[in-house]
């Protein structure tokens, strides 16, 4: 990458923002990065317990007033979106588990973490990108975190046992002391926490219970110990903290009496079905047997008042979920509450999500604070999918193509001080004009804004994309 003879990604301005062009700074200058995923907290579980470390750090920083996660609301397919910037459709983890339509596998959720081909599967997450920019990274208990892409691993990572307990505080700080350990000791740059909790106790005891408001108040304790070990590790100065969540929860009803249960449900059988995916919660997926595809969708079209089944092509386009090779020609969710039983009717869980996302129970969190952020500003909602381009430009790398905007969060950043570049660059490095064409591609010209062009072109691969969306940092390959 610091060789003369290699192609170098320069940052032209946004289309939107004039003076605030793509990051390019030096190794020096350039802050850490700490991403901490507490799963399932819901966008309101600090209004109605004390959280005096969340608080102050919504003081000290940015808070959102919630964050949209993506559909389906599950932990692997929402945590990827934030490490990938797309749509599920887009990044193809699109469940918990792994799963084969043709040899009937199917994985839990533990297992699926090590499945390498589940999760790579053409999309780069941001450890990755920027490791190829000349960045260490590293992932603890992340999902996605702890296998390769395209052959290249995390450059370190940890990932928990099948029977880890999520709820240890003990453990919780020593998983903190590890991680700023990376960042002093290791000159790791980007490092991405993940915390299991309060997801299990929302799970277990529902999300308005006395137990799930307990485990809040540890999480909030637990924001206090990893702000003051950032302080006491002497980082505090140079380290962003973005704490973020993967989805709501909301309460379980088991007593109704119009539950979702497939086995009750008149004129269907299992008999025309070849693969099924159901029983996890809300969401479901269908392979019928060859030429059984419309008796099936017509019987359980309308079968259920709570259950809304579509063909692929038909699913809402909304959701931005179903036009992946992965998803089964039928799929189907429930109303908030309802829970899809298939073969049997056995639900443990009093709290569940994977809901649709436009519900405020799926809603969760975002909070940031560090040296490049503002100071007490709440803004307004946003989709999680945002948050990708906000961690590249925190880092000072080129994004891969996403499908969310840098334009979303930039007013989250400081005007000066924030260690990026504050005006459009008008040359290269070196000192020469900065040419009107792409030099990897001289016949598009940037009359119409600057294009962009992925992080492979800057090993002398790749191609330039189209010009660049409204709000994306634009780019222009140079060579020096």
């Amino acid at each position: 990458m610091g060789s003369p003879a290699v192609l170098l990604a320069v940052a032209l301005a946004t289309l939107l923002v004039p003076a605030s062009g793509a990051p390019i700074r030096g190794q020096g200058s350039r802050n850490k990065l700490l991403l901490v995923s507490f799963d399932g907290f819901r966008w309101n579980y600090d209004q109605d317990v004390h959280t005096p470390n969340l608080d102050a750090m919504a003081l000290d920083g940015v808070k959102a007033r919630y964050m949209t996660p993506a559909f389906v609301t599950m932990t692997s397919p929402c945590h990827f979106t934030l490490v990938t910037g797309k749509y599920i459709e887009n990044h193809g983890v699109v469940h918990n588990m792994f799963y084969n339509t043709s040899s009937k596998v199917k994985l839990p959720y533990h297992a699926t973490l090590g499945i390498q081909r589940w999760w790579d599967n053409g999309s780069l997450p941001i450890w990755i990108t920027a490791q190829r920019q000349g960045l260490k990274t590293g992932s603890f208990f992340y999902p996605g975190g702890n296998v390769t892409y395209q052959g290249e691993a995390v450059t370190l990572s940890r990932k928990e046992g099948i029977l880890h307990n999520y709820k240890d505080e003990v453990e919780w700080r020593a998983n903190i002391d590890t991680v700023m350990k990376w960042f002093t000791d290791e000159g790791l740059d980007l490092v991405t926490l993940y915390f299991g909790e309060p997801d299990s106790t929302g799970h277990k005891y529902g999300p308005e219970s006395q137990q799930r408001k307990e485990m809040v108040m540890q999480v909030d304790r637990t924001v206090g110990y990893l702000r003051d070990s950032i302080r006491n590790s002497g980082l505090e100065s140079s380290l962003n903290l973005i704490i973020v969540s993967d989805h709501g929860m909301s309460t379980v009803n088991k007593t109704a009496s119009d539950l979702v249960e497939f086995h009750k449900i008149a004129n269907f059988t299992f008999k025309d079905i070849e693969f099924e995916l159901l029983d996890y919660g809300p969401n479901g997926m269908l392979l019928p047997k060859e030429g059984r595809l419309e008796k099936v969708y017509e019987v359980l079209k309308d079968a259920h008042p709570r259950l809304h089944v579509y063909k692929k092509e038909l699913f809402p386009k909304s959701f931005h979920y179903a036009n992946h090779p992965r998803v089964t020609p039928l799929l189907m969710y429930s109303d908030l509450g309802y829970v899809i039983h298939g073969r049997l009717s056995v639900q443990f869980n009093n709290g569940e999500h994977g809901f649709d996302n436009s519900i405020m129970d799926m809603k969760t969190i975002f909070r940031a604070v560090g040296p490049s952020f503002k100071r007490g500003l709440e803004v307004e909602p946003f989709e999680s999918i945002h948050v990708y381009e906000l961690m590249c430009r925190l880092l000072g790398i080129v994004p891969e193509a996403n499908d969310g905007l840098l334009s979303t969060l930039l007013p989250t950043l400081r005007e000066a001080g924030d260690g990026v570049l504050s005006t459009p660059l008008t040359t290269t490095p070196s000192g020469a004009p900065l040419p009107s064409t792409c030099t990897h591609c001289a016949s598009r010209q940037l009359q119409n804004g600057p294009m962009r062009v992925p992080p492979s072109v800057a090993t002398g691969a790749g191609v330039c994309r189209e010009p660049a969306r409204e709000g994306a940092a634009g780019l222009v390959v140079v060579k020096l």
